[in-house]
């Protein structure tokens, strides 16, 4: 068995733990939000939470043992440059559009798994987006050409990238291999995270803590497969083919990008050339789901309900496969895989996804009471409500 096919076994395993606890537990970070805005229930918010918090510990560890490298993945969370234009308004996309589309990267394909056929519309349209960004030069045209001039290069500044232990590093002037750069720091974010986590015990269900470790072990592992002794000779093996394989190198669970992958790969009759790690990754986690679906006899067969469920959907989808590509991750890319290597574009990313999504449920939620007032008035609200705008601006009665 070659090192690519086994590698990808791997992988497939891990998707397929991913895919069959975060239906059974039903982790879901646009139901965290949700919950949040809503109810005011902090419960999934802090499954997600601890998915983070597993996931930095793992990565904290492999580094420190120098068994994985994470600034060298393929997907840049660490560049120099920060590009915050692209993760806020990126983030803010995919927020709004996860709304709209009922769903974050990884719960489409988990809906997919449980017989939701609207979110293989979602993903058909999101993956066609990131096809659009990644190979044409829409997103050159449309977002590089004016984004990069805005966005510094932290190397000029004398910080090698935008990770907190590299900032703080280059800040304190205390060496980088140093013990407190490289494990007291990560840990401290942990321990206040854990602080909050669990600061009420009881809103934590099982469910919450066994979906909120799985994430992150998952995360952790991904990073582990493709960086660690495994990883190093799959990526050099690929240097020396006289046709590389696409998308080899250092990475870890991600899912928008790969929906554009996944659409190569059926488009080419499943030539095994195109089954790259996300795309293995993508189609384990439905398997996974969909496993778990008929084993729990929650199989249900879904499709729009209407015109307006289709266009909701739709522009969800669109703005998904946009944002998700622009802001480099979705929830799961970003919201767990980046932030485990604490990179600032990443923690960006993961705020900017929370505030988009809050943003679109308020809208939706004073829109279902106040049916005759305009967006304009709705969004005013709706950002009052996020505080981000004063109250004595408020035209509607809170809800």
């Amino acid at each position: 068995m070659d090192i690519t096919t086994t590698l990808l076994i791997y992988t497939s395993i891990l998707g397929f733990i991913l895919g069959y606890v975060v239906n059974k537990t039903n982790f879901c970070t646009m139901g965290a939000v949700s919950d949040l805005v809503n109810i005011g229930d902090s419960s999934r918010l802090k499954a997600w939470l601890l998915a983070i918090t597993t996931a930095i510990v793992g990565v904290t560890s492999l580094e420190y043992l120098g068994i994985v490298d994470v600034s060298e993945s393929r997907i840049p969370y660490r560049n120099s440059v920060l590009f915050w234009p692209r993760y806020i308004i990126g983030g803010i996309m995919f927020g709004i559009g996860m709304t709209l589309a009922s769903g974050c990267g990884n719960k489409i394909l988990i809906r997919i798994g449980g017989g939701n056929l609207k979110s293989i519309f979602v993903l058909l349209i999101a993956g066609l987006m990131a096809l659009l960004m990644t190979r044409t030069d829409f997103y050159g045209l449309i977002f590089h050409s004016w984004m990069s001039p805005i966005s510094p290069d932290l190397a000029k500044l004398g910080i090698p990238d935008q990770s907190v232990q590299t900032i703080f590093s280059s800040l304190t002037n205390i060496d980088a291999g140093n013990i407190l750069i490289t494990i007291f720091i990560p840990l401290l974010i942990c321990v206040f995270l854990l602080k909050y986590i669990f600061s009420s015990y009881t809103s934590l269900s099982s469910d919450n803590i066994l979906s909120g470790v799985v994430v992150g072990l998952v995360v952790t592992f991904a990073w582990l497969i493709s960086g660690g002794e495994l990883g190093q000779a799959w990526i050099e093996n690929n240097d020396f083919l006289d046709t590389p394989y696409p998308s080899v190198g250092v990475q870890s669970f991600t899912f928008i990008n790969p929906m554009g992958e996944v659409l190569i790969y059926t488009s080419s009759v499943f030539d095994n050339f195109y089954l790259t790690f996300g795309v293995t990754a993508l189609i384990s986690t439905i398997v996974g789901s969909f496993v778990y679906s008929l084993i729990s006899n929650n199989l249900r067969i879904e499709w729009f309900v209407n015109k307006h469920d289709f266009f909701r959907h739709f522009i969800g989808a669109v703005l998904i496969g946009i944002g998700g590509v622009l802001s480099l991750g979705c929830t799961i890319g970003q919201g767990v895989s980046g932030v485990s290597t604490l990179a600032i574009g990443s923690i960006i990313t993961l705020l900017s996804i929370i505030f988009g999504a809050s943003l679109m449920m308020k809208i939706e939620y004073y829109k279902a009471v106040y049916e005759e007032s305009s967006f304009i008035e709705l969004l005013k609200n709706a950002l009052i409500d996020l505080k981000v705008l004063p109250g004595k601006l408020r035209t509607l009665e809170k809800i």
